[in-house]
C-alpha cells in the first residue's frame, strides 16, 4: 500500500511542479501543488495570511507528502482502492477536493453520493470492477472529471493544462489497472462456493449415509438413523449416486 501511495504521489508532484504564484489562480502562492491556505491550515496558522509566501516556497517534499497523505489519500481511502482507480481518484481529489471527487465516483457506482467512502461504496466498487473492469471505471471517472472542469470560469486560463493533466493521469491509471488482477467481491466468492456445493449435494448426502452405515457396522449407535440397517443405508446411498450420475449423463447428451 505504501508503494502505491509513493507511486501515485510521484506522478502528482511531477504534474504539480514547483513554486508558482499565478494571479489568475484562486489558490494563490502554491508549491508542489500545496496552496498557501492549505499549508497554513496544516501548520495551524490563523489567519492563513500570517503564513509568509517564503514558507510556501521552501516547502519540503517530505512535508508535502504528509499533507497529501493526510488530506487526500487517506480521505479517499487510497489504500483500499485497486491500482489505477486509486491514482485517478487521488489526483481528482487534489485538483477539485476529496468531497467532489468521491461524490462523482459514487454517482457512477449508483450509491448515495455523500462524499464518504465507506463499506457500501467499497462493495459497489468491487461489483462494478467485477462486472466491467477497473479500466472502464477509470475512464468514466476521468471523463466526468473533465466535464466538471469545463464548467469552471477559470477553464479559459487553465483548460489546456487541466485537460493534459487528466489525460496523463488516465493513461497512468489505465496502465496500473491493466497490471493488476481484479478483486472478486466476497458475495461472488460465496455464491460460487454455494453453487459448487449445491451441484454436489446428492453426493454429500450419499457419503453421509455410507459413513452412517459403516458406523453401524462398527457398533456405533446413531439414533437418528434408527429404522435403517447398515446394509440398507449403504445400498440407498449407492442407488442415489448411480441415479444422479445417470441423470447427469442424460442431461449432457440431450
Amino acid at each position: 500500500m505504501a508503494e502505491r501511495f509513493a507511486t501515485c504521489l510521484a506522478l502528482v508532484l511531477k504534474l504539480e511542479g514547483g513554486y508558482v504564484d499565478n494571479p489568475n489562480d484562486p489558490g494563490g502562492a502554491t508549491n508542489r501543488g500545496i496552496t498557501r491556505r492549505t499549508l497554513a491550515a496544516w501548520r495551524q496558522i490563523r489567519p492563513w495570511a500570517d503564513l509568509a509566501k517564503t514558507e510556501v516556497k521552501s516547502l519540503s517534499r517530505a512535508e508535502a507528502a504528509q499533507i497529501y497523505r493526510a488530506n487526500y489519500w487517506d480521505v479517499i481511502r487510497g489504500d483500499a482502492l485497486v491500482p489505477g482507480l486509486d491514482l485517478a481518484l487521488f489526483d481528482f481529489a487534489i485538483n477539485s477536493g476529496p468531497g467532489r471527487a468521491v461524490k462523482t465516483l459514487q454517482r457512477l457506482l449508483g450509491v448515495v453520493a455523500d462524499g464518504v467512502i465507506g463499506v457500501r461504496t467499497l462493495a459497489a466498487i468491487d461489483d462494478k470492477i467485477a462486472a466491467a473492469g477497473a479500466s472502464n471505471l477509470v475512464r468514466q471517472l476521468c471523463a466526468d472529471r473533465l466535464v466538471f472542469l469545463q464548467t469552471l470560469s477559470t477553464f479559459a486560463h487553465f483548460g489546456v493544462g487541466w485537460t493534459r493533466r487528466v489525460k496523463t493521469v488516465q493513461a497512468a491509471a489505465l496502465a496500473a489497472a491493466a497490471k493488476s488482477r481484479p478483486k472478486i467481491p466476497s458475495t461472488t466468492i460465496w455464491s460460487s462456493i454455494m453453487a459448487l456445493l449445491s451441484g454436489y449435494k446428492t453426493y454429500i448426502v450419499a457419503a453421509i449415509m455410507v459413513l452412517a452405515g459403516i458406523a453401524q457396522i462398527l457398533g456405533i449407535d446413531l439414533p437418528a438413523m434408527d429404522g435403517s440397517s447398515a446394509g440398507q443405508l449403504i445400498m440407498q446411498a449407492l442407488a442415489m449416486i448411480f441415479l444422479r450420475h445417470g441423470i447427469k449423463n442424460t442431461a449432457g447428451s440431450a
